[in-house]
């Protein structure tokens, strides 16, 4: 009977202290996560020049769109320098995204500049690196 009451007092025991352990680490890894949502930066992107396509090809136009990229504090800068990447990569993609759309083509879709914003600074700098895309102007160019 006392070797059986000895080990429902250890295995009560360390069920206590493992999940101490685990609720203490969700704590500092909680605080930790919070801090680097808090430490961001938006960085512009400059005007982007882009065409205005119709959904089956046809080009309608173009418009000059600026937006910014919200990424962590330390990766601000080499978002900066490395700019370039990520307009070629907007440019690789607005030609094959139809974001004309009404009768005369000439209004822009504001959610697909922002699609395509996104899209292409995931695939220049990466998913941990990029936390949202916004688009600050779009006007025919």
């Amino acid at each position: 009977m006392k070797k059986a009451l000895l080990s429902a007092l250890i295995l009560i025991a360390g069920l206590g202290t493992g999940g101490a352990g685990a609720f203490a680490t969700s704590l500092v890894m909680a605080d930790r996560h919070a801090q680097a949502e808090r430490d961001t930066r938006f960085v512009s992107t400059g005007p982007i020049i882009a065409p205005l396509v119709f959904a089956d090809g046809r080009l309608s136009g173009y418009v000059t769109f600026e937006g910014q990229i919200e990424v962590s504090s330390e990766q601000a800068e080499r978002i900066r320098k490395n700019m370039p990447l990520l307009l070629d990569a907007v440019n690789m993609r607005t030609y094959r995204t139809p974001m004309a759309s009404g009768p005369d083509g000439l209004v822009p879709g504001v959610d697909a500049f922002r699609r395509v914003l996104l899209d292409a600074a995931v695939q220049t700098f990466g998913r941990e690196t990029v936390r949202r895309a916004i688009v600050t102007q779009a006007t025919p160019a």
